[in-house]
């Protein structure tokens, strides 16, 4: 390390800034009947991903109740913890997330003003040396937890603030184009999902064609394999033909499982906790036998994979790999296509906003609601007796999903390239000031 650089703990660089570590509001000072629709969100250990908050389904507390609870709000610059659980990640409060409450189970860590670039802050406290200093001293043996007093014993190298702020600025280059892949990923499988609700539930071509009208966006051969009137089922309006089934009907749930005496150099750990709306933002690798006892849906091309639990949070993941060292949670339910080219299908139907809010409303059990897989294959949808338009459709949403494939399979170079850079930056290894040199893979990087 550099002799300029200090070691401290991170209770004293935020001392030295001005700041501190505080726990969010206990439960006594924050009831569930408190939450609102609209309000102010209020961030729990389930909306901290990797150094960003997931805004999707958080909660939101009043205005009145934000000005009550005013000492937890968080401001820019900020970052947050999750107290229990998956204690290792962390999140950087942007600008446009300033106001918003560090709700219960949440720690908050200040850092006060002219000692530390908050930047530089979520990227240092994202090294494997500083995760695995926590893991190594939280308390709880089945489920590990944070205090502000472990968090702040956490040993902090700090730069003088220009190294700081260039090896913020090298990192957040590798940062912001992840974001920008991930971004795009999602509004690719948007298309998809909305072209099979146009498609396969609101019936669009159908409803066109038997106003006599050609439907929109679609030529005539394409039209031509729909239908142009509506029959009952169940007292369901289904176009003429098709059938009501269920996603079991065309897809085998939980179909390979790890076994215990099953031989492989590695495994590649998919967690709950690090996938959102289609994206993975961390694989942990593990050498066989290290892995977690949880550690053990297998996954195969073309595999639409689920949380079971809160399953309303959206989140899912489509695996177009055939990486057989990848192996998810069994908190997942992993929809295997009984016909492979069906998987395009399987994954926009299975990922509408409203299968979402029907398991939500389905799921059980106290802090943690969950549902079982066999739950979510029971949900109906809507099958067309011509095999063409399922063709079809597979050929359109296959173009933008694979697309989206490639994005994530950059974004992923991507964040490896970062984390190899990161302690090398850190140490002093790199010169920091020669951002030509800084970029170049390192030894090791994937090519």
């Amino acid at each position: 390390m550099d002799k300029q650089w200090e070691l401290l703990t991170l209770k004293e660089v935020c001392a030295r800034g001005g700041g501190d570590i505080q726990t969010g509001p206990f439960g006594s000072q924050l009831h569930a009947e408190d939450y609102v629709k609209d309000g102010i969100p209020s961030v729990m250990p389930q909306n901290i991903g990797d150094n960003r908050i997931i805004e999707d389904g958080i909660a939101r507390i009043s205005s009145e109740d934000a000005q009550r609870l005013s000492r937890y709000l968080l401001r820019e610059g900020d970052v947050v913890y999750s107290r229990r659980g998956d204690i290792e990640r962390r999140a950087l409060v942007r600008s446009y997330e300033d106001g918003w409450l560090c709700g219960t189970g949440c720690l908050r860590v200040r850092f006060g003003n002219d000692v530390v670039v908050p930047e530089y802050a979520a990227f240092y406290l994202a090294t494997h040396d500083s995760r695995k200093w926590l893991k190594n001293h939280a308390v709880g043996a089945t489920m590990p937890n944070l205090n502000t007093s472990i968090l702040g014993s956490l040993p902090f190298i700090l730069p003088p603030l220009p190294v700081q702020r260039q090896i913020a600025d090298i990192l957040s280059a590798f940062d912001d184009k992840i974001e920008l892949n991930r971004q795009m990923n999602r509004t690719l499988e948007q298309m998809a999902r909305a072209l099979f609700k146009s498609w396969f539930i609101d019936f669009d071509p159908v409803h066109a064609k038997q106003r006599g009208e050609q439907p929109e966006g679609m030529d005539a051969e394409t039209a031509a394999l729909f239908p142009d009137r509506f029959m009952e089922i169940d007292g369901k309006e289904v176009p003429e033909g098709w059938q009501i089934i269920k996603f079991s009907d065309i897809a085998i749930i939980n179909k390979a499982t790890l076994r215990k005496d099953e031989s492989l150099d590695k495994i590649r750990y998919v967690e709950i906790s690090a996938v959102s709306k289609g994206t993975i933002s961390e694989i942990i690798n593990y050498s066989r036998g290290e892995e977690p006892s949880r550690a053990r849906r297998r996954l195969s091309y073309g595999d639409t994979v689920l949380s079971t639990v809160r399953p309303d949070r959206k989140a899912y993941f489509l695996n177009l790999t055939s990486d057989d060292s990848l192996i998810a949670s069994t908190g997942f339910a992993v929809f295997s296509p009984i016909r492979l080219d069906e998987w395009p299908f399987i994954f926009s139907g299975l990922t509408q906003d409203e299968v979402f809010s029907t398991l939500g409303s389905l799921a059980d059990g106290g802090a943690y609601p969950s549902v079982n897989p066999e739950m979510i294959g029971n949900l109906p949808l809507f099958y067309p007796n011509n095999s063409k338009i399922l063709k079809t459709f597979t050929e359109l949403c296959k173009e933008l999903l694979d697309l989206s494939e490639e994005k994530r399979r950059e974004a992923v170079l991507l964040a490896e390239i970062r984390d190899l850079l990161l302690p090398r930056l850190l140490s002093g290894e790199l010169d920091v000031s020669d951002w030509e040199n800084a970029v170049e893979a390192p030894e090791g990087a994937p090519a």
